[in-house]
């Protein structure tokens, strides 16, 4: 039976979105496409009338969660405590760090990326520009910084959190006081870094 067009790509922005969730949640090596398009509610037979590879799925996985990750970004700035801050606390939250499927791709991802597809590795490396841009875009002046001096307070802000998600995750079952401890130091240390002050 012939899928009509609108249901062939309600059918692949599903695959997409199940597996943007699995491979954050387990990793690109521990998922398989049989398991994905279930997660879909599909059969495995029609993934490559979709897809060529399992890479090419990958690549488009990535692209759309970092999408889905910038799109909560407009809600920091609604927020009354400023839009770096709120971002900040969303990140640095608990419910991040136990939630990686519907989390950050750069947190979920960033341990395996440099041993994936090439185009994978670009669509993330694109991703984390924009991140950079966002934050970038968040943080005050400072007197005689300029343009690569916000940039690069921008670089460390962001890594700073892929690098602390990890470590709280890592922690979290083991430790979890220090756990939270890490996503605590971090809310109050990134927030003096992204602040006006000199």
């Amino acid at each position: 039976m012939k899928v009509s067009k609108e249901k062939a790509a309600e059918n692949r922005a599903a695959i997409v979105k199940a597996a943007g969730r699995l491979f954050r949640e387990r990793g690109f090596d521990k998922v398989g496409v049989a398991e994905i398009t279930k997660a879909a509610g599909l059969t495995h037979g029609g993934f490559y009338g979709h897809f060529a590879s399992k890479d090419a799925l990958a690549a488009e996985a990535c692209e759309a969660a970092f999408a889905e990750s910038l799109d909560r970004l407009p809600a920091d700035e609604a927020s009354p405590e400023g839009a770096l801050d709120a971002f900040l606390t969303r990140y640095l939250s608990e419910r991040h760090r136990d939630r990686p499927d519907a989390g950050c791709p750069m947190a979920a991802f960033a341990g395996e990326v440099a041993r994936q597809d090439p185009a994978l590795q670009e669509r993330f490396g694109a991703g984390v520009e924009r991140f950079f841009a966002v934050v970038e875009e968040r943080l005050p002046e400072r007197d005689g910084e300029g343009d690569a001096g916000r940039r690069a307070r921008a670089i460390a802000i962001v890594s700073a959190l892929i690098g602390g998600m990890a470590l709280a995750r890592a922690t979290a079952q083991a430790d979890p006081d220090l756990s939270v401890e890490i996503l605590a130091a971090l809310r109050g240390q990134l927030g003096i870094v992204g602040g006006g002050g000199n």
